[in-house]
């Protein structure tokens, strides 16, 4: 992957935050693609050869329709051995695959938006949402998996508790409600206004969208990338949509979104909000429907 600032600590809960992850594999796009020389099934079979012989912490990879073939990512961790394995599942596709060193670093973030506090670690809500009538919301799955119960301070009671997380796999946790805290469908700006949110939408390549979280506050970029696979420590991420929108620790968990449209939750990425980055989120579309909730 934004979201609006609600006002009080309470309220700002339904903003969010960003993750930026280990490794990732992404599937670049463009809003104008070219005819492109391998067809969707021969790129298909390329992916699956770098899921099986090059999925190492560091490395992303995504069909990039304006060249026709996988440009495939790998950031300044990768060396040695790791390095030599990832050239070699490249050259062995031929042409359908190309190799691009970035100077970042592939890693996640832990914190993020109006900040929603567990066991020693700090993440950010992402949208509030609604399950059998109960109020709950969404966050990302890593932080689901690091705590069962989430407060709105670091010393503070305890307002809401993981009832589902995916991760890996995908990257989304429905935490329920079990405080007082308000949940306003909107978004945290930081302007001391908030975005209303009425819908949830896939996104799209070269769509303008805005991210919130509590340590870089609201930025905005472009969507880049969908069906993004990302190699993370812990496991493999499928499925993300890729941006140039930068994050940084302490922005996990939080919103992506364009207007009153939720579009995503933060998950991880590379680069800062000084040099710039890029930054993957869960689609919220895919998590409303694994965990059963819909927006207010």
């Amino acid at each position: 992957m934004n979201h609006s600032r609600i006002p009080g600590r309470r309220a700002a809960l339904a903003v969010a935050g960003a993750v930026v992850l280990t490794t990732a594999s992404l599937t670049l796009q463009s809003a104008q693609a070219a005819p492109v020389p391998h067809s969707a099934a021969e790129l298909a079979s390329a992916r699956a050869e770098l899921n099986a012989h090059a999925a190492v912490p560091g490395t992303a990879w995504a069909v990039d329709p304006r060249i026709g073939k996988l440009v495939v990512t790998v950031d300044s961790t990768v060396k040695g051995a790791r390095l030599d394995q990832v050239r070699k599942a490249v050259a062995d596709l031929g042409d359908k695959a190309t190799i691009k060193r970035t100077a970042g670093i592939l890693r996640p973030f832990v914190a993020g938006g109006d900040a929603i506090w567990g066991s020693g670690v700090r993440c950010s809500l992402g949208f509030n949402v609604t399950k059998d009538g109960q109020p709950y919301f969404l966050t990302a799955g890593h932080c689901g998996k690091a705590s069962g119960d989430w407060s709105d301070s670091q010393l503070g009671g305890v307002i809401g508790s993981t009832e589902a997380a995916e991760f890996p796999g995908h990257d989304y946790a429905l935490v329920r409600y079990t405080g007082s805290a308000d949940h306003p469908s909107s978004v945290d700006l930081y302007d001391g206004g908030q975005q209303s949110i009425a819908k949830a939408g896939e996104a799209r390549v070269g769509e303008n969208v805005r991210r919130s979280g509590s340590t870089t506050q609201v930025h905005d970029g472009q969507v880049t990338a969908l069906n993004v696979t990302v190699n993370y420590q812990e496991g493999q991420v499928d499925g993300l949509i890729g941006t140039n929108v930068c994050a940084e620790p302490g922005d996990s968990g939080g919103a992506l979104f364009d207007g009153d449209t939720a579009l995503g939750l933060t998950s991880g990425g590379s680069g800062d909000c000084s040099s710039g980055g890029e930054t993957f989120f869960q689609p919220v579309p895919a998590a409303l429907q694994a965990t059963g909730a819909q927006l207010p």
